[in-house]
């Protein structure tokens, strides 16, 4: 919107947050100023609650929200769940990614990252996300933002159905995913599941998909 993006590739902590996460993350720099707005302008309008995201790669949009977080919400935690082992099976009908995908990543090389970023509030989570998301989310509490970027059409779906218990009331979830041609089982959820069944209204189609609770 007019010189927005200008204003935000300008911020301070925005610089910060970026040159933290610089070649560790495939989210695109509209979706990342996306998610810089909401965290830092949102977060603090509603109640207090954690960020959790799935679908976290090689840790550079986690650190970046966790840097965030660690600068302007004291106290708020941010969980990443991957397997750190590349996709899971998946439905050739409506993903174009397979397994394995997104295999070159490493848990201890993250670990290290983060540990040297002094990111202290930053929780990376390993396992199939219906084997670790239960059990974070009742370690967390509630949820403020959950950034789902996982790709595939049961990932995504279990990824929004698992959070809305904990989502507080105004929370967001942001589905990094649904407006690509390669993920068509992500639009299919938000279709199907966030519209049709659940009757929520995005409150933003771009950069991406965002919803409120």
């Amino acid at each position: 919107f007019n010189d927005l993006r200008s204003k935000v590739a300008q911020d301070p902590l925005y610089v910060e947050a970026s040159a933290l996460c610089a070649g560790r993350t495939l989210v695109s720099e509209d979706n990342r100023m996306n998610l810089f707005l909401i965290i830092r302008f949102f977060l603090g309008r509603i109640p207090a609650g954690h960020i959790i995201e799935f679908g976290s790669y090689r840790g550079g949009t986690a650190g970046f929200m966790a840097h965030l977080a660690q600068r302007i919400h004291p106290g708020m935690q941010v969980y990443a769940l991957d397997t750190f082992a590349g996709m899971p099976p998946t439905d050739a009908a409506v993903d174009a990614h397979s397994e394995g995908d997104f295999k070159d990543t490493s848990l201890d090389e993250l670990r290290t990252f983060a540990g040297k970023a002094g990111l202290t509030n930053l929780h990376l989570v390993k396992g199939l996300f219906e084997d670790t998301a239960p059990g974070v989310l009742r370690e967390s509490g509630p949820i403020a933002l959950a950034h789902i970027d996982c790709d595939i059409q049961s990932a995504v779906a279990y990824s929004y159905d698992v959070t809305k218990p904990a989502m507080v009331q105004g929370g967001y979830w942001v589905f990094d995913d649904a407006t690509y041609s390669s993920c068509l089982g992500a639009t299919e959820v938000v279709e199907d599941l966030v519209i049709r069944r659940d009757g929520r209204n995005s409150e933003q189609i771009f950069p991406q998909y965002v919803f409120r609770n």
